[in-house]
């Protein structure tokens, strides 16, 4: 599990087959190496990979064939990457919970720079439109963001990213027609199932018919 607070670029080639070798940058390669291990989960570009090696300026990766059918992992190489290492248990969660199970790809319609952000538009393909909403969660390359707009006619969607998180991040070099990983909230996903759920049993009403004020002043939701 991660935060969507990237803490290191890195620079992704390679080396044959499903393997990849992930270098990151001199000025910030202690955040992600200082106790790296094989076996560790890594988040790059949004995707939750497993270290098999570690290397004195990074680390060695292996992706499934399902992880490049749903990623721009296996698109491009000798590119920017974001590296993110597993939330620690009592760490601070500055973003929000992001599994690094990439659920499609975007592209990227318009960027714009205003005088406190930058504001971005994607689409999002169906499989993840269902789970965007005004001011939820999404990841965009494995970066924490909150979604200002949202259009379901066009499945586009709006965020504005700061001048750190864009200074920071692979985003600033992205053009338009570009592709990202975009990963929903993983709420809206547990909530989708629960629903369906008492559909799929038959259910007279839906669960949601039982929620009330009283329900939920009951059940300590004051």
């Amino acid at each position: 599990m991660f935060t969507g607070l990237i803490q290191s670029l890195g620079t992704i080639r390679p080396l044959g087959g499903d393997r990849f070798s992930i270098t990151c940058s001199h000025n910030s390669s202690d955040a992600i190496l200082q106790d790296l291990a094989t076996g560790d989960s890594v988040a790059v570009d949004g995707v939750c990979l497993t270290v098999t090696e570690v290397l004195p300026q990074g680390f060695v990766a292996t992706a499934s064939p399902e992880t490049l059918r749903r990623t721009t992992l296996g698109q491009q190489f000798d590119r920017l990457v974001n590296v993110e290492t597993a939330l620690r248990v009592g760490s601070k969660l500055g973003g929000h919970f992001v599994m690094g199970h990439v659920d499609g790809v975007g592209c990227l319609q318009t960027v714009e720079q205003t005088a406190t952000s930058w504001e971005m538009a994607f689409t999002a393909p169906d499989e993840i439109a269902r789970y965007i909403v005004p001011k939820g969660s999404i990841a965009v390359n494995g970066v924490s963001l909150t979604i200002a707009d949202w259009n379901p006619a066009i499945n586009l969607f709006k965020v504005a990213v700061i001048p750190l998180s864009y200074a920071e991040t692979n985003l600033q070099y992205l053009g338009i027609g570009n592709w990202v990983n975009l990963e929903g909230d993983i709420l809206g996903k547990y909530v989708e199932k629960l629903i369906q759920f008492g559909t799929d049993r038959g259910e007279a009403t839906s669960p949601l018919d039982t929620v009330s004020p009283t329900f939920l002043a009951e059940h300590g939701y004051l």
